[in-house]
C-alpha cells in the first residue's frame, strides 16, 4: 500500500469553463417578474439581459415556495442575451459569454472567440474572468502557452480573494511555473483559498504539511486539511485520508476507516484509491478476506493503467479458480458502468 500521498500537479480540476450566475434582479416568488424581465432587456436594459442569459442558461428558477417558473435551459438563446449584455460592456454576461465559446455551448467551441471575451471582463477587473483568463494562458488554449502570463492574471484574481485563483497560484509557486518555485509562497496562497473552503485547495495544503514543504511537517495537521477537503467529496484528500488511517499516521490507525475512505474515492474513478481498495479486500484488512472483490477493484484500477493493480491482480488470479475469476470480471463491468 502507498504509504504516503501522491501530489496533485494539475490546476485543471476546476473548469475554466464556469458560468457565473448571480442575477441582480432578485426574482422574489412572482412568476410574472420572468415577464417583467423579458420586456426590459428587449428594451435593451444590461441587467436584465445578463439575467435572462442566465435564466435561459440554468433552466427554471426555483421559488422559496417551491413553484418552478420560467423558460427550459436553452444555450443558444443563453447566448443571445449574454451577448447583448456584453456588448454593452456587462463584464459577467462577458465572461459567461467566453466560457460558452469555451464549452461550444450554444455557439460552436472557439477558445480565441472565448479568450477574446475573457479578455474584455478581466480588463474590467471581472474577478472569475481573470482566473478563466489565466487558465487559458497556462494550458495554451485560444493563446499561446505562456505561464508568467497566467501568473499574472492569476494573481490579480487571487488579490480579489478568488480561491480558485489563490489555489492555482499557489500550484505555481509550488511547482515554478511562470514564478521562481517557493513553497512558502504556495502555502500562503493555499491557505487563503483552503479557509474560504476551497476541497482542492484543502487538499493541496494538507500534502504540504505531509511533505514538510513551506511548513513544518505536521501529519495531524495534513489529516485535518485532508478531512475538510474529503468531507466535500475531494477524491484525492478521501484516498489520502485513507492512508493516514490505513498507516496510522496522524491519527489512531484504523483500518476500517481506511477503507471507509478508499471506498469514497474509489467510487469516483481514481484509480490509486481503487488499488488501495482492492489491496484492503485480499489482505481482509478492515473488511472481509474477498479475492474476487480484490481482483474486480484492481481490474478497474489496471484499466486506468496502475501499473502495481495489475502487476497484483496477476498474482492474485493464480489462487483464485476459474468461476471466481469469471465473477470478479463480471463485477468490475457493473462497477465500471455506476462509475461512469
Amino acid at each position: 500500500m502507498e504509504r504516503r500521498p501522491t501530489s496533485i500537479l494539475t490546476t485543471l480540476a476546476v473548469s475554466v469553463l464556469a458560468l457565473t450566475l448571480i442575477a441582480p434582479w432578485g426574482l422574489g416568488q412572482d412568476p410574472d417578474r420572468i415577464a417583467e424581465i423579458r420586456r426590459r432587456a428587449e428594451q435593451g436594459d444590461v441587467d436584465a439581459q445578463f439575467t435572462l442569459g442566465t435564466i435561459y442558461s440554468i433552466g427554471q428558477i426555483m421559488f422559496a415556495n417551491g413553484l418552478r417558473v420560467g423558460p427550459e435551459s436553452d444555450a443558444a438563446e443563453a447566448v443571445k442575451w449574454y451577448r447583448l449584455a456584453a456588448r454593452q460592456g456587462h463584464a459577467t454576461a462577458q465572461n459567461n459569454l467566453a466560457a460558452m465559446y469555451a464549452y461550444g455551448r450554444g455557439v460552436p467551441q472557439d477558445d480565441a472567440e472565448a479568450v477574446r471575451w475573457y479578455r474584455q471582463a478581466a480588463e474590467q477587473g471581472e474577478a472569475e474572468a481573470l482566473y478563466n483568463l489565466g487558465l487559458m494562458y497556462e494550458n495554451g488554449r485560444g493563446v499561446p502557452e505562456n505561464h508568467a502570463e497566467a501568473v499574472k492574471w492569476y494573481r490579480l484574481s487571487a488579490e480579489q480573494r478568488f480561491a480558485d485563483a489563490q489555489s492555482n497560484l499557489g500550484l505555481m509557486y509550488e511547482n515554478g511555473r511562470g514564478v521562481p518555485e517557493n513553497h512558502a509562497e504556495a502555502v500562503r496562497w493555499y491557505r487563503l483559498a483552503a479557509d474560504q473552503g476551497l476541497a482542492r485547495a484543502q487538499h493541496n495544503l494538507g500534502l504540504m504539511y505531509t511533505y514538510g514543504q513551506g511548513v513544518l511537517q505536521d501529519d495531524a495537521e495534513a489529516v485535518k486539511w485532508y478531512r475538510l477537503s474529503a468531507e466535500q467529496g475531494h477524491a484525492p484528500a478521501q484516498n489520502n485520508l485513507g492512508l493516514m488511517y490505513a498507516n496510522g499516521i496522524g491519527v489512531p490507525k484504523n483500518d476500517a476507516e481506511a477503507v471507509k475512505w478508499f471506498r469514497l474515492a474509489a467510487e469516483q474513478g481514481l484509480a490509486r484509491a481503487q488499488h488501495n481498495l482492492g489491496l484492503m479486500y485480499a489482505n481482509g484488512t478492515g473488511v472481509p478476506q474477498d479475492d474476487v472483490l480484490a481482483y474486480a477493484w484492481w481490474t478497474l484500477a489496471a484499466a486506468q493503467g496502475h501499473e502495481r493493480a495489475s502487476e497484483y491482480k496477476d498474482i492474485l488470479r493464480t489462487r483464485m479458480t476459474a468461476n471466481q475469476i469469471a465473477r470478479a470480471r463480471e463485477l468490475s463491468a457493473t462497477l465500471f458502468d455506476i462509475i461512469n
